[in-house]
């Protein structure tokens, strides 16, 4: 018979747990950014079955300490640069913590009409911090939700975007027609999945040109492209605009591609994935130019807004069609509140039925930091990598590769793939700081990213010092 965990045994392991937790992050500068030991290791120190009996969380945390902790990449480290920040603080963590503890399952309003409301205010709270248009919020037709990531959220406005251009005929009998889905050549690759999960296949999508500097999305290749698909039948269904690709932070100029898409009744997705928390300072607004248009926009505060990963926001500018588009209503799930249709049922807003009660560590976010710690964090992100930047720049030896708006720096030696390759290598290999590298018009180009809460200017100094002594002296050959 299972002896469950009393009341009183789990507050003293909850508290070695959150001292746990507390000490990791202390001595996190500490440790290797990443794992130095090869495939397997994990495995080979773990028993070869279950337990036959229960073992006390003492336990569990020693082999945290000697198996897990070891032979983790460590996104929190201060010495981490290589994707866009997963950030998580304190305050998430306690949210995280308590929504596990109610364990509410929030897929009606019925199920938890708290965690539903919480939801819907939050994402209201979002809109304001970020000053998204007024289309977007829940007091007229639209509104918001959290999605697990903003590939969810892609996928789900993909739908959208099918029951709109194929006037409902979607819901019944499903993809009778050729469709088409359009994004920039550096779109994220989450579009084309979402393509492929929608019956549309590889042809499904059409990767527009973008412009070689900037390397934003061209309006007169998609104008191109939309009117070329029309004359040959094919149905334009959606065009997925990014505000900071995920190779450089390019940003899509949204007021020339708003206009095509509403020209031409196509649906308009912006994934802001990780540069809209950026929109938290009125400053950084400028990748939401020409928001306005958009059917449908995400970013993910579990990016660079300090709350634990998964916590996607998504919006929508007419609910109605969303909801129309994804609901299935089985009789085991009617009630009275939903029938009233005075509520929103979070379930008709996503892929799965069930979800958990994401809100709370948001709530505890914006409550604990505030929307003017939140711009703190980001200002201070962007500030540390323009200093990376400066310092970039400064050396003959390296160039700058594409623009950097926010906190992400494209950088490269000069000359061949090849040195930038072992420098890569010989960087990472240090232990102290992780990079990871991307190709900027075929060229081998390193990354870093900024947006680790411990990372300070001495990191980044750490970091150039690195890079600088490991690159080649003198001119590139």
């Amino acid at each position: 018979m299972a002896v469950h965990m009393t009341p009183e045994e789990f507050r003293q392991a909850g508290y070695a747990v959150v001292d746990w937790i507390a000490d990791y992050w202390a001595t996190l500068d500490q440790r290797p950014v990443t794992s130095q030991d090869p495939p397997g290791a994990v495995a080979a120190g773990l028993p070869a079955g279950p337990p036959a009996q229960g073992e006390p969380v003492e336990a569990m945390l020693a082999d945290l300490d000697t198996l897990i902790a070891p032979r983790l990449t460590h996104w929190q480290h201060p010495g981490f640069f290589g994707y866009f920040p997963a950030n998580t603080s304190g305050p998430s963590v306690l949210g995280d913590l308590i929504s596990s503890g109610l364990g509410v399952q929030g897929m009606l309003w019925a199920s938890g009409p708290a965690c539903t409301e919480l939801e819907t205010v939050m994402l209201d709270w979002l809109a304001e911090a970020l000053d998204l248009p007024a289309r977007f919020r829940s007091a007229g037709a639209g509104g918001g939700v959290i999605q697990d990531s903003a590939s969810s959220a892609t996928l789900v406005a993909t739908l959208v975007a099918l029951h709109r251009a194929s006037g409902g005929r979607w819901r019944g009998v499903g993809v009778d027609r050729r469709y088409r889905v359009y994004t920039s050549t550096e779109g994220h690759s989450s579009i084309e999945k979402a393509v492929r999960i929608a019956g549309l296949g590889a042809d499904g999508v059409r990767l527009i040109e973008v412009d070689p500097v900037t390397r934003a999305m061209s309006p007169a290749a998609l104008r191109a492209a939309i009117e070329a698909d029309r004359a040959a039948g094919v149905v334009p269904v959606m065009v997925v605009a990014t505000v900071g690709t995920t190779s450089t932070t390019a940003v899509d100029p949204l007021p020339q591609i708003g206009p095509i898409c509403a020209e031409h009744g196509v649906f308009l997705h912006v994934d802001a994935a990780y540069a809209g928390a950026a929109a938290v300072c009125p400053e950084l607004r400028f990748g939401h130019a020409g928001l306005e248009y958009a059917d449908s926009y995400c970013f993910d505060p579990h990016k660079w807004l300090l709350t634990g990963f998964d916590c996607d926001a998504f919006w929508v500018a007419d609910a109605g069609e969303l909801v129309e588009a994804l609901t299935v209503l089985p009789e085991f799930l009617r009630n009275a509140a939903t029938e009233s249709g005075a509520v929103i049922d979070y379930r008709d807003w996503q892929v799965p039925l069930g979800r958990r009660f994401r809100a709370l560590k948001l709530w505890f976010v914006l409550r604990w930091y505030g929307v003017e710690g939140l711009r703190g964090h980001i200002r201070r992100g962007v500030a540390l990598a323009a200093r990376f930047a400066d310092q970039v720049r400064a050396d003959d030896r390296f160039e700058l590769v594409a623009p950097h708006p926010y906190s992400l720096v494209c950088f490269r030696l000069r000359g061949p793939d090849g040195p930038n390759e072992q420098l890569l290598a010989a960087v990472n290999g240090s232990g102290r700081v992780y990079l990871t590298h991307t190709r900027v018009a075929g060229r081998h180009t390193l990354r870093l990213a900024v947006g680790a809460p411990q990372t300070t200017e001495a990191h980044v100094d750490e970091v150039w010092e690195l890079i600088s002594r490991a690159a080649p002296v003198g001119p590139p050959g």
